[in-house]
């Protein structure tokens, strides 16, 4: 599904370069969860830029569902960003004078598809999130947890072949981030392709795998193994 290859990049500052990512690699099979962690300036952010090509590597390749994306041109990068992902934000991005039913559209807009369909599949897209009785609402009338169903529906409308999430439940209370995460570890379980960045590890943890980022490379790559804790009378008790 996803394979990335030595992928470096670097900023300028003043007269020097700043290394940002030095030589990544990584491989995620169709159909996984996984979850990328590291502190501010790990890197981590900029690698997700890359995977959404929303930026270029300097050195490396990027294939996606088969594509070499790493050398593509502008037009074919939004191409490819409208066809095979789906993005979904902390911040939500909603259109804040559009119902939910036409943020959810806006992706098949920009893909040229009828009204029709675009009416028949973001209708399904919301229902799929269990927004049905909440199509016609603008995001002011929504919670924050409806809003990210809302923006989740809109990155699965144009059928991707992976969902970046970026800080999906960082504008969240707790109660609405696990049922967030719940959704998410739905989707996983529907076949969806899933990497979602965050710092907290107890989001981190609804993931299969966990992939942790440290001054511009990979320290970590590891399942998300079952939780032994020992219960007062010394059984051990699996969560």
């Amino acid at each position: 599904m996803l394979h990335v290859e030595g992928l470096t990049k670097s900023y300028k500052t003043g007269d020097s370069e700043l290394p940002i990512l030095k030589g990544v690699s990584l491989l995620v099979e169709k159909g996984e969860f996984v979850a990328i962690m590291g502190p501010s300036g790990s890197g981590k952010s900029t690698f997700m830029n890359m995977l959404g090509c929303l930026d270029r590597p300097d050195t490396g390749t990027y294939m996606l569902d088969g594509i070499e994306v790493s050398s593509l041109k502008d037009r074919q990068l939004a191409h490819v960003r409208n066809q095979k992902i789906g993005f979904v934000f902390q911040s939500f991005n909603l259109l804040a004078r559009s119902t939910s039913l036409h943020n959810v559209e806006l992706p098949m807009m920009y893909a040229k598809i009828s009204k029709t369909e675009r009416r028949n599949r973001a209708t399904e897209a919301l229902k799929r999130v269990g927004l049905a009785e909440r199509m016609l609402h603008k995001p002011t009338q929504l919670s924050g947890g409806q809003k990210q169903r809302v923006a989740i529906a809109r990155a699965l409308v144009n059928r991707p072949s992976i969902l970046l999430a970026d800080e999906p439940t960082g504008n969240l209370d707790s109660r609405s981030g696990i049922e967030i995460m719940a959704m998410f570890q739905e989707l996983h379980a529907q076949g969806v392709t899933i990497i979602l960045v965050t710092h907290e590890l107890d989001i981190a943890q609804h993931a299969e795998r966990i992939v942790t980022f440290k001054d511009g490379v990979i320290i970590r790559d590891e399942r998300v193994a079952e939780r032994l804790f020992a219960a007062p009378t010394g059984e051990v008790i699996v969560t």
